[in-house]
């Protein structure tokens, strides 16, 4: 499958994040679609390895993505965590932008945490 729509462009905030569910082989992934500070936009899954919450909800520094519940941060090219507490990364996804929409392709990971 190739890349779903995600979110329009406009829905992500500087320095933020904006939650999406797609469809994914065996059922929803959520995906937490983060403009970094240099205005890039990531898409990684949205359950923080360590803590199982929401990383749409954290801050973004630089290119990395903070858990607001115990303060992990992972890294949003690989997914890799940068610290403890969490240990384990999380899949992250290629995006396309077309135009303003964000298209977010959960079946080919760039890594799969």
């Amino acid at each position: 499958m190739s890349g779903q729509l995600a979110c329009l462009a406009q829905d992500v905030p500087p320095c933020g994040a904006f939650r999406a569910e797609l469809e994914g082989p065996d059922g929803p992934v959520p995906v937490a679609v983060v403009r970094a500070e240099d205005g890039e936009l990531y898409a990684i899954n949205d359950i923080c390895s360590h803590g199982a919450v929401s990383l749409s909800e954290g801050e973004v520094e630089g290119t990395l993505l903070e858990c607001w519940l115990h303060g992990s941060k992972f890294d949003l090219r690989t997914g890799a965590p940068t610290g403890l507490p969490a240990t384990r990364p999380v899949p992250v996804y290629p995006v396309t932008v077309d135009g303003e929409r964000v298209l977010v392709d959960v079946d080919a990971p760039l890594s799969n945490g």
